[in-house]
């Protein structure tokens, strides 16, 4: 077998629209976590291969360390390969090429989220304190060697994270 296969017949089922919601909406609790510690608003929340267990839960930090790319170096310091690559990443905030990467290279098999980076684009125009870049998670994904499975745009999570990210780069 293969090694794309291979890694294919390891991922777990797909969750259920229920639990991307419930999973989505807690790493939006998780981004205002991060407004109150004085941070922007992504939330990234690693979830086991029952599609229920919540392992990591990570606010963002700084420019550097997303919320997204420091669950998934936290993650694959503490999990194997193997067991990542059936586990789920979701953020309400497509990741960005960094952190795409990061979740590609910690073995995580599945990725998860709310609002499009373009959408988070048009919200924070050309803030200085986020300055999105216009590489979706999908053309990081396309070019890997394994298949990560993207899921996202999910809409009613959209809408929600979008109301959030208004108002806090409305303020800023």
């Amino acid at each position: 077998m293969s090694h794309e296969k291979a890694n294919v017949a390891n991922r777990n089922p797909s969750p259920t629209h229920e639990q991307m919601l419930r999973h989505l909406r807690r790493s939006n609790e998780v981004a205002q976590r991060a407004i109150g510690l004085g941070h922007h608003p992504f939330g990234a929340v690693l979830v086991g291969p029952d599609n229920e267990t919540v392992l990591l839960e990570q606010c963002n930090i700084d420019t550097v360390n997303h919320a997204e790319s420091t669950l998934a170096r936290v993650a694959a310091t503490n999990f194997t390969p193997e067991f990542l690559w059936s586990c789920t990443l979701y953020t309400a905030v497509e990741p960005c090429c960094m952190c795409a990467g990061t979740a590609y290279w910690a073995n995580i098999g599945r990725v998860v989220f709310g609002m499009t980076e373009a959408q988070l684009l048009t919200e924070t125009g050309d803030h200085a304190e986020n300055p999105t870049m216009s590489v979706s998670s999908r053309y990081v994904f396309d070019h890997c060697q394994k298949p990560v499975e993207l899921i996202g745009p999910v809409e009613e999570i959209a809408q929600e994270t979008i109301a959030m990210q208004r108002a806090f780069w409305a303020q800023r």
